[in-house]
């Protein structure tokens, strides 16, 4: 599976570079998301603007990633979706449970403001 990892401080930018998010590539994507979890990165963003096709294999790699990342207080996000594969995330109904937003700089304000009422949730406990 070909990608990119972009390190920022309070963030990782995981950049797809396949054109298709199935069977063959999603066992590859979960590892890889693991593997960024266990570095000791919360919050990630996965750019997906070169992924022209997902199938329910796809999908559950994406529900990992989301449950990984969000059971230590995290954020998960999926970033710049092309119209077929937010199509099948609308029909399947996960955008009730996946955060998606239109592109890197809208995710990276989400993580902030993640961030600040996080930390403000800590202070009030």
């Amino acid at each position: 599976m070909k990608y990119t990892v972009d390190k920022k401080e309070q963030f990782v930018i995981f950049t797809m570079l396949e054109e298709k998010l199935d069977s063959t590539l999603s066992p590859q994507l979960k590892s890889e998301l693991l593997t960024v979890h266990a570095e000791g990165y919360r919050n990630l963003i996965l750019d997906m603007s070169q992924v022209k096709y997902a199938d329910s294999s796809g999908l559950s790699a994406l529900l990992v990633g989301n449950r990984t990342f969000s059971e230590d207080g995290g954020i998960f996000i999926i970033s710049s979706l092309q119209e077929h594969v937010l199509k099948l995330i609308k029909i399947s109904m996960l955008d009730m449970v996946l955060k998606v937003v239109d592109n890197n700089e809208k995710a990276a304000e989400a993580i902030f403001i993640h961030e600040i009422d996080s930390d403000d949730t800590k202070e009030e406990e």
